[in-house]
């Protein structure tokens, strides 16, 4: 399993104290009137997210991920194949062709694959980066083009993997209502431009709307997000816990729109593993820079692959 070890920001105390006081932002916990109230909602948020992950087509059926070169590329579960299927797909299943940015799957003869319930023997995929992909089918397995950086792939899913049926849960820390964080936004104007490193070692370029301090034990923090649908805010971090309690890679975590007068609402309770943390097959991004905290967050999911 791959550990990611992450070891700054969090900037000088003396600084950030002077910018927090100067902007009058808020590093206090947010408590709920209603503690057991607040435990029951985060415990349901919980579930939904197992359910999801549980779900057949979900992250945890990924079996594969292939990259494409220019050309052909024959798949299957033969061993001399470019793209080596696992054991239970035909041998000589057929080939992909690349060319000028385009994908082509020619299926080989007497194998079936579907395509939205219709027998496919050539078609034009199209990725996942404009809009929803050709998913084809071919017995218990999915496939279809995904778009990195430019980068194209196979994703490969098992709709009957194993590790959907052994799936037991995830660890996680008490839920604390201390988590439930109120930081203050502060907007960039224009949106800053971020590389956000990903597993795959490429690095996209995402809009930052701008940045969110706030405090943890005393000690001044800041996070810069990217932004989501109906004006969210997605934050990939990482903190002292990082390769140790939980993921190497970081975790996520969504907070809703900044309110008018700028605060946003931070619940760490509701972090949670990217797909990377479950799968070798996943193209997860990375924190950049600015989001590897030095301090712990004790809070939300731990890192699943330590004896699951």
């Amino acid at each position: 399993m791959i550990r990611f070890i992450f070891r700054s920001h969090c900037p000088s105390a003396v600084l950030l104290a002077i910018i927090t006081v100067a902007l009058g932002a808020s590093a206090a916990a947010q408590v709920p009137a209603d503690a057991d109230a607040y435990r029951t909602e985060i415990e349901r948020w919980h579930q939904k997210r197992i359910e999801s992950l549980k779900n057949p087509e979900g992250y945890l059926s990924l079996v594969g991920l292939f990259p494409l070169v220019e050309g052909e590329s024959r798949f299957g579960s033969d061993a001399d194949n470019d793209l080596v299927f696992p054991a239970g797909t035909p041998g000589r299943a057929g080939v992909f062709v690349l060319e000028d940015g385009d994908v082509r799957v020619e299926v080989a003869d007497g194998v079936i694959v579907t395509a939205e319930d219709a027998a496919v023997t050539s078609a034009v995929l199209k990725s996942d980066a404009i809009g929803k992909p050709t998913i084809l089918a071919m017995g218990s397995m999915r496939f279809y083009v995904i778009d990195r950086s430019g980068h194209l792939y196979i994703r490969l899913k098992d709709v009957e993997s194993e590790l959907i049926d052994h799936f037991e849960g995830i660890d996680r820390y008490p839920v604390e209502a201390q988590w439930r964080i109120e930081a203050r936004f502060e907007p960039y104007d224009p949106p800053k431009p971020i590389r956000i490193p990903s597993v795959l070692g490429t690095e996209s370029v995402q809009d930052c709307p701008g940045r969110v301090v706030f405090e943890v034990g005393g000690e001044p923090c800041s996070l810069e997000p990217m932004s989501a649908s109906n004006g969210r805010l997605f934050f990939v971090f990482g903190d002292g816990t990082s390769g140790l309690e939980t993921y190497g890679g970081g975790r996520f975590l969504y907070a809703e729109p900044p309110s008018d007068a700028g605060a946003v609402v931070l619940d760490f309770n509701k972090a949670y593993n990217p797909p990377c943390a479950f799968s070798p097959f996943a193209t997860c991004p990375l924190p950049h820079g600015a989001n590897r905290l030095t301090v712990r967050i004790t809070a939300g999911e731990k890192n699943w692959g330590e004896g699951h």
